[in-house]
């Protein structure tokens, strides 16, 4: 328990004691008033009320106005009725007093009225001797009750007088033994409480204090400073550009190649603020555009084109936070950020010459397959002769195949154009209809063939601005990949809707459906999901992704594995 918590339950029970001591105190103080009040109003008023009457009696037969005093004091006396049988005494003295009215001199009358007083006065007289003994246990009450109250209360204050002094005294007496310990160098000491109040925590920190200055003391500034340059010339023999700044945005080393490509000297830039310096040179402004948002918003890796070594060249920045754990500590502290920018410039040129390679080689392939579809054309002639069961088999598998291979050198050429940045988008006003009817009619054949319905629920009362050709491509590829996956005697649903100033295209089928952990991926290129049995490339959904995404809209999936899939794309709606 905290000192503090246990100051105040301490000291605040004992007030409670107090103040209930008190409560009892004046409550059995209050009691016994209340029992004197009975005894003295009640009991002792009728007394003097009898005793007024019997000096009254005695002056009846020789003074009116006797009478009339004994007929007051015996209607004060009525109305003060208090004990069991003074109700039946005082209507008896009633009787008899309105006798003697009549009769004076009447001596038995006097004597009986004399009795029926005493017996009054006997009945408030046994009365106020009961009442005095239930006064008296009162008392005996109180006097237990505020003892044994006044004892907790000097119990507990004796207690707290006992430990309270030694629970904070020992404590401060041993950390400052301590810190007379450390003062003499003496690293190595150590405080233990084994509580959980501010002492513990004090302690705690006086450790994490002691095990920094030992750390510190152990170590010697020569191998401080081997390990930094050992750092510094590993940093300026890499080939990338490497900048570091600390948590103020303060440089505090640059390489030689982060100089050259700057163009800065290094007096220039090491000390400096990078938003300062990023005033005036267009490459560091270019690489710290992003490192002052919040992290969300910040991208961890970026390709930044340079001109390098008399040459365009490709650069991936990534910006890698210093986070360090404190000796002692709990809390990670940032102390500062390594601007990286790895050379891509080769893998670059290997890529546009994969780039190049593949639109030649399919822009080749064009010519052959286009020969081939001709002789088979020829083949299928009657005019030029007939062909047996064995030759038509073997003519329509290389038709199919050769469909195929046209089908592959066109999404080759497509991924050429996204990958060299060439797609050529004619974003025009265009109509609705035009496009499905081109995608279902592309599909017709195949969907016939597994008897497969494809219904259509499109709205033609706008307009979309969009590359119909692109489009159209988009929505055969995703009305094709329905048809290959869908089950036979199934139907495909085909629809649009006006989604927030966009024209939302849907293709829903009756397939497998994709599961969840591949539905994010299905749209990388080349990417085809496992185990699946099914031809292709892996080239279209990427290629529709592209060609979505240069109109201005977006592509993406919904699926339950086991009861089908829904690809959406959207484009905006054409405003005159």
């Amino acid at each position: 328990m905290k000192i503090k918590a246990k100051l105040t339950f301490g000291v605040g029970l004992l007030f409670v004691l107090i103040l209930a001591l008190a409560a009892i105190s004046g409550w059995y103080v209050n009691q016994l008033k209340k029992d004197t009040n009975n005894i003295l109003v009640a009991n002792y008023n009728t007394l003097q009320y009898s005793r007024n009457m019997l000096l009254a009696l005695e002056d009846v037969s020789s003074d009116n106005s006797a009478i009339d005093a004994f007929q007051k004091n015996l209607n004060l006396q009525r109305g003060n009725v208090t004990e069991i049988g003074e109700y039946e005494a005082t209507n008896l003295l009633v009787k008899h007093f309105n006798g003697l009215k009549k009769q004076t001199e009447d001596s038995i009358l006097i004597s009986s009225i004399r009795k029926d007083i005493s017996e009054v006065m006997q009945l408030n007289m046994e009365a106020i001797n009961r009442k005095s003994g239930i006064a008296d246990e009162t008392a005996q009450k109180a006097i237990v009750i505020i003892s044994l109250t006044g004892t907790v209360c000097f119990l507990i204050a004796f207690i707290l007088l006992v430990n309270l002094p030694s629970n904070i005294a020992n404590p401060i007496k041993e950390m400052t033994e301590s810190i007379k310990e450390i003062a003499a160098q003496n690293y190595h000491k150590r405080v233990h409480f084994e509580s959980n109040n501010e002492f513990g925590d004090l302690a705690k920190s006086f450790n994490t204090m002691a095990e920094k200055l030992e750390e510190y003391s152990e170590s010697k500034l020569d191998k401080i400073l081997k390990g930094k340059k050992r750092i510094e010339t590993l940093i300026d023999n890499l080939h990338d550009p490497v900048i570091g700044i600390d948590e103020t945005k303060k440089v505090l080393f640059a390489n030689e190649e982060a100089l050259n490509i700057s163009g800065l000297r290094k007096e220039e830039l090491i000390g400096k603020k990078i938003q300062n310096i990023a005033v005036h040179n267009d490459l560091i402004r270019n690489i710290i555009k992003d490192i002052f948002l919040p992290k969300a918003e910040n991208p961890t890796t970026e390709q930044l084109k340079i001109y390098a070594d008399g040459k365009e060249s490709y650069f991936e920045k990534e910006v890698v936070d210093i986070n360090i754990l404190p000796t002692g500590e709990e809390k990670i502290e940032f102390i500062g950020q390594v601007i990286l920018l790895r050379n891509i410039t080769p893998f670059k040129e290997l890529d546009l010459a994969k780039t190049n390679f593949m639109g030649t080689v399919s822009h080749e392939f064009k010519t052959p397959i286009s020969s081939i579809q001709m002789s088979l054309q020829l083949l299928e002639n009657n005019q030029i002769g007939s062909l047996n069961e064995e030759q038509k088999e073997l003519v329509n598998g290389i038709k199919d195949d050769t469909v195929r291979l046209l089908k592959i050198t066109g999404e080759l050429l497509n991924i050429t154009q996204v990958e060299s940045g060439s797609i050529q988008i004619n974003l025009l006003p265009s109509e609705v209809s035009p496009v499905i009817d081109y995608a279902v009619n592309a599909n017709k054949s195949a969907a016939d063939h597994k008897n497969i319905k494809i219904d259509v629920s499109a709205n033609d009362s706008v307009m979309i601005s969009a590359d119909s050709e692109k489009t159209a491509w988009v929505l055969t590829n995703l009305i094709s990949n329905a048809v290959r996956y869908s089950y036979e005697n199934s139907t495909i649903l085909v629809k649009t809707e006006i989604q927030n100033n966009q024209i939302q295209f849907s293709v829903t089928d009756t397939g497998q459906g994709v599961q969840p952990q591949y539905l994010t991926k299905i749209f990388e290129r080349y990417f085809r999901i496992p185990g699946t049995k099914k031809e292709g490339t892996g080239l279209g959904l990427s290629i529709s992704k592209e060609f979505i995404k240069a109109q201005g809209g977006k592509i993406w999936a919904e699926s339950e594995y086991g009861a089908g899939s829904t690809f959406y794309f959207s484009l905006n709606i054409y405003q005159k």
